[in-house]
């Protein structure tokens, strides 16, 4: 038999665990969290490149090493829906877009994907986020969103 005590923590940490589930999805709605996905491994994702597949589609092959990604600057027209593959040819390293909700591990014999949609012009900075050696802090990229121009 439960002491009355015990009930009140019971019941307590349920409605937390709730509470936290709450905003837990709520999050997921509003920020519209996106989780990487894994795609099996395959030797044509270790060449960078850019693949546009129409007009405002675009898939983006990112190779990241020491202390570098390629490629290192992304021209896109403002309104892309862009599809990331990020692979690494020697350490660990971290792929974090700034003002989007795209936060990778970019990893020897990996291919992590996710998408994001860039409707806002600007430069956007990758960074990475896992320490892998001395040159670790220079490590970024850019992906530059602008207008397209008009002929």
């Amino acid at each position: 038999m439960l002491e009355k005590f015990e009930k009140r923590i019971i019941i307590t940490a349920a409605a937390l665990l709730m509470i936290f589930l709450f905003f837990l999805m709520y999050a997921v709605g509003r920020f519209r969290t996106d989780l990487p996905a894994c795609v099996p491994y395959d030797k044509a994702y270790t060449h960078p490149h850019i693949t546009q597949l129409d007009d405002s589609t675009y898939q983006v092959f990112m190779v990241a090493r020491m202390w570098s990604f390629e490629p290192a600057q992304i021209y896109l027209p403002v309104g892309s829906e862009v599809d990331f593959y990020v692979t690494s040819l020697d350490v660990v390293h971290g792929f974090d877009i700034s003002s989007k909700n795209i936060n990778m591990m970019a990893e020897y014999g990996g291919i992590a994907k996710s998408s994001a949609r860039f409707s806002e012009p600007g430069v956007y900075t990758i960074t990475c986020h896992e320490y892998c050696g001395a040159g670790h802090q220079a490590m970024q990229a850019e992906i530059i969103v602008n207008y397209p121009t008009k002929r």
